[in-house]
């Protein structure tokens, strides 16, 4: 067995990198070589060519890592070479031809609907004072004031990106299925991690479970790593 010692984060929408920090921690005290990609979310074309760039640097193998729109980025940027493996955080897994627009297109009954403000200049944000409610739960109140506080706008053109050819149909797949989520509806994690057939673990927590549990996270980020 050999473990693979590099790993690339990837953020998804309406946040930056700086909500790894929990993770980072726990995967470089680990001796793990961490890089964190701070995609721009304007357009998927553009996160992934920023996501290749990290990859392009690296010395060896690694473990590509996902959150929410990320895992869009990672299923597209994933057929590098130098990734080995794919992890998803509560992520949207597209297939060829689908994006996260057409993937929330028809909402599961029942579940919370986000609250997307309508689009502003082509940039979408969610409403501060709902933020805390559905996207960080299980975050204390400061913290998820300051998430939704420095929100990173989010480009219409990215939520409407089509993957071209999925890396989990070719390499293998992990999720983490956050049980709390009100953003991806946990039946909606379930089903995409299975068609990816991904192993899959769950744990309990918001959609910012990235965040809120970066333990179950490095947990999952290791298993994958290790081969």
């Amino acid at each position: 067995m050999s473990t693979i010692r590099n790993v690339v984060l990837v953020h998804g929408g309406f946040v930056d990198g700086s909500g790894w920090l929990g993770v980072h921690r726990r995967l470089t005290d680990d001796g793990f070589n961490v890089k964190i990609v701070q995609n721009p979310t304007m357009s998927l074309e553009g996160d992934v060519e920023a996501t290749r760039f990290i990859l392009d640097g690296l010395d060896g193998p690694a473990v590509l890592v996902g959150h929410s729109y990320g895992g869009a980025v990672i299923s597209e940027a994933g057929t590098h070479p130098a990734v080995q493996a794919l992890v998803y955080i509560a992520a949207f897994a597209p297939d060829k031809g689908e994006s996260v627009k057409t993937l929330i297109a028809d909402p599961l009954p029942g579940a919370p609907v986000p609250p997307i403000l309508p689009p502003r200049d082509g940039f979408l944000f969610l409403d501060r004072d709902k933020f805390h409610h559905s996207f960080a739960g299980d975050l204390p109140a400061d913290e998820a004031a300051f998430l939704a506080d420095s929100q990173v706008p989010w480009g219409v053109g990215a939520l409407a990106g089509a993957v071209t050819e999925p890396a989990w149909r070719h390499k293998p797949a992990f999720y983490l299925v956050a049980t709390e989520d009100r953003m991806i509806p946990p039946p909606a994690q379930r089903a995409m991690a299975s068609r990816a057939g991904a192993v899959t673990v769950e744990a309990i927590g918001s959609h910012a479970i990235y965040a809120s549990q970066p333990q179950a996270v490095a947990d999952l980020i290791r298993q994958a790593a290790s081969r």
